[in-house]
């Protein structure tokens, strides 16, 4: 499969595309209140760790991550457009976004997500996630689940 995953700030046209298409997908889905995803401008404030990732050359899907020290990174902005699912380039973005993390001395992984996300719920458990309370600044909020899993070195 001719997919290419690169580092890109997510401030660029293609980037800022990729994260209104998101954007656009969960407000029909969750109120304001339940929306946690950080604006381009909190991802370049935060120093986001963001990669595209393209098929055919075209871009398809993002990626970020929020390195916490070496306590976890927070999986952030994962994305990737609707008639391109299914190709497996979520779980390329999962794993790439697995792998920075490692490199930087990370072994723990949490993301927030919402209920009403059935295929990424899946992608996370099949990747080997597993559920855990609200964590960092989050809440309990019925419209989210947590999810946190332990890098081991040959993933």
């Amino acid at each position: 499969m001719p997919t290419t995953i690169t580092p890109e700030r997510p401030d660029t046209v293609e980037a800022m595309a990729l994260i209104n298409e998101l954007e656009a997908y969960l407000e029909p889905m969750y109120p304001p209140v339940s929306r946690h995803g950080y604006s381009i401008d909190k991802l370049l404030r935060e120093n986001v760790a963001f990669f595209l990732i393209r098929y055919q050359e075209a871009p398809v899907g993002c990626g970020g991550i929020q390195l916490f020290g070496t306590e976890y990174g927070e999986l952030k902005r994962m994305y990737v457009r609707p008639q391109f699912r299914g190709l497996g380039l979520a779980k390329q973005m999962l794993n790439h976004l697995a792998e920075h993390a490692r490199q930087q001395g990370v072994e723990l992984l949490r993301l927030e997500t919402g209920i009403h996300q059935t295929e990424a719920i899946g992608l996370y458990e099949r990747a080997g996630f597993q559920r855990i309370g609200p964590f960092g600044t989050y809440r309990d909020d019925p419209l989210s689940l947590f999810f946190e899993k332990r890098l081991s070195s040959e993933q």
